[in-house]
């Protein structure tokens, strides 16, 4: 199983403050030097919820002059709210500034407010289709494929991307979550795919992995794809502990994702039925239930929070659901001193999910 560190903090400030990437850089370093396999940093707009990251290839490009080894990724890119001709030229910077390795989860996205960026309201409503152009252009790009386009001449012409990235193939995750068709549609197309918890099971995700495999071998691909899931991370001597020391950060944290969410129920793609919730009864006391109860089923049944004990038997379970990556959320309000103190306590669980194998005497 590989590992690796995936930030989207939530920034409650509300003026300019020296040192919000700190621990982002620190961590890298870390991450680096300690045998995790990515970095995964989001793209977020307009809101505190992942607001350090609203351009993830200057974070990726800032990220790469501090490591030496390890993966940069975006997770995830949203395409339609972007020229995929800027998207290939801005990643093949990063692609050489850190000598050949960018990885780029890319994703349909979902918040309407988002999409003021694009210039183009329509992006909105045919998002799906418009990413999926975006990711066959993307590809095509990064290999350096025709890409034919008009100018304001009227002229077409060829362009090619500069500078030409050191990969010549561009490592690209599809984002999916409740919709088994993207899963079917990541294996086809050849591509890993980025995952997480939230609106599935681990028994829907399972399935989910399934269809991808089959779909990967019956398109004809080599080898088969990866699959990375996030989880939020917090490794301890006792879950108890970290039960409590994670507890109200994550309840803020959660509070936060929950905000962004409710101004935009009717797009948000893990509910079924946005029609159903009533947000004029969540009073504070019933909200403060719901973040509770949302924390406690996160830390028992969806996370890598507690005890050694508990966080290898979720790795186990893991790889056998056929995950190949966790990629663990660590910058969810807890103090930067816990965060890096569990990242020591990280790589200890990375050590036992993967034992060295026993040498020959």
């Amino acid at each position: 199983m590989e590992f690796g560190l995936f930030f989207f903090a939530n920034d409650t400030s509300t003026s300019g403050q020296v040192g919000k990437y700190d621990l982002i850089f620190e961590a890298a370093r870390w991450a680096d030097a300690n045998g995790m396999a990515r970095l995964w940093i989001p793209e977020r707009h307009f809101h505190s919820f992942g607001g350090l990251s609203p351009n993830p290839s200057v974070l990726a490009a800032a990220l790469a002059g501090v490591t030496r080894r390890i993966q940069i990724c975006a997770g995830s890119v949203v395409l339609p709210l972007h020229d995929p001709i800027r998207v290939a030229e801005e990643w093949s910077i990063v692609d050489n500034i850190s000598g050949g390795r960018v990885g780029l989860g890319v994703a349909s996205g979902w918040v309407p407010n988002d999409f003021v960026i694009s210039g183009r309201q329509g992006d909105f409503q045919n998002r799906k289709q418009v990413f999926r152009d975006a990711t066959a252009t993307l590809r095509r790009l990064w290999r350096g494929e025709p890409h034919l386009v008009r100018n304001p001449m009227g002229e077409e012409i060829d362009v090619r991307i500069m500078p030409r990235p050191v990969q010549p193939e561009l490592p690209i995750w599809i984002t999916a979550a409740a919709n088994p068709e993207t899963f079917r549609e990541a294996g086809t197309m050849g591509a890993h795919v980025l995952t997480h918890l939230l609106g599935q099971t681990v028994e829907d995700l399972a399935q989910k992995i399934r269809l991808y495999r089959e779909c990967w071998t019956a398109a004809g691909h080599p080898g088969q794809g990866t699959v990375t899931l996030m989880l939020h991370t917090l490794v301890g001597d006792d879950d108890d502990e970290v039960h409590d020391i994670a507890r109200e950060p994550m309840m803020t944290y959660l509070g936060a994702s929950f905000d962004l969410a409710s101004k935009h129920l009717a797009s948000v793609p893990f509910l079924k039925d946005p029609s159903r919730i009533d947000l004029t009864q969540l009073t504070p006391d019933l909200a403060e239930a719901a973040l509770e109860a949302s924390f406690e089923k996160y830390f028992y049944m969806g996370s890598l929070l507690g005890s050694y004990d508990k966080c290898l038997a979720t790795v186990d379970r893991l790889a056998q659901l056929d995950v190949d990556e966790v990629a663990c959320l660590v910058d969810f309000g807890l103090d930067p001193g816990i965060v890096l103190k569990g990242l020591e306590n990280l790589n200890v669980l990375r050590k036992l999910a993967n034992p060295e194998p026993l040498r020959a005497a």
